[in-house]
């Protein structure tokens, strides 16, 4: 449920500013996540819950007490097509909103939810001489065939369609290609990238933000839904 380089330094930086955070992970006990837990005033302010995007109650146990959440699981497809519906798409749909319904529970001030370029990019006609903003979505037909583009767009704009029928304050920030140091040592899919370019092995597209086109996309895309 983490997305160890920017999840990482979220805690970070959390921490660093003095607030309690909680994190909710599949396994507390993992060794992936015993890095976090020697960060700067990470003893009795990082708080380790067992969670799953898809058990509800679990999510509920973790955001409770908590002024804001930031959402930056989600799914990554598998290269079996018939498999991604089930592996992918519905588990993003649902895994988001459980975290948002949990937080309406919990009175959450603010949600970010980390969403993608993937929810941005795939908008073939979308102007090619106009800029990217918040009102580009991904085609959603077109994405058929692309479950990480597809399952992206599809929890977005879910999160926000939950959050003009209940007033949750829910922004969303769409990243690309994350590249930077990692505090914990397990590879995972973007520090893959980087050993498959130092291997020559590296094929452009195969990542969302690592398409040609995506030359033209610099920095971050936020959206904030007004209320």
């Amino acid at each position: 449920m983490i997305i160890l380089v920017l999840n990482e330094f979220v805690v970070k930086l959390l921490l660093s500013n003095g607030h309690i955070v909680h994190g909710a992970v599949r396994d507390p006990k993992d060794e992936k996540y015993a890095q976090l837990n020697k960060l700067e005033r990470a003893f009795g302010n990082l708080k380790h819950f067992n969670a799953d995007l898809l058990d509800y109650d679990s999510l509920q146990l973790a955001i409770e007490g908590c002024d804001g959440a930031i959402h930056v699981a989600s799914p990554v497809a598998s290269n079996t097509i018939h498999l991604q519906k089930v592996q992918v798409l519905e588990p993003a749909m649902k895994g988001t909103l459980n975290v948002l319904k949990a937080c309406l529970e919990a009175k959450v001030k603010r949600v970010v939810h980390v969403s993608s370029v993937a929810a941005v990019l795939m908008s073939p006609k979308w102007p090619k001489d106009r800029v990217l903003d918040e009102i580009c979505w991904s085609d959603k037909e077109y994405c058929r065939n692309k479950c990480n583009y597809l399952s992206t767009t599809e929890a977005e704009s879910a999160a926000f369609e939950y959050a003009k029928q209940t007033r949750l304050d829910v922004v969303s920030v769409c990243p690309g290609l994350i590249i930077g140091p990692v505090l914990q040592p397990p590879l995972n899919m973007r520090t893959m990238i980087l050993l498959k370019v130092v291997k020559g092995t590296f094929i452009q597209g195969n990542f969302p933000g690592t398409e040609p086109h995506c030359a033209r996309v610099f920095g971050t895309d936020f959206r904030l839904e007004p209320i």
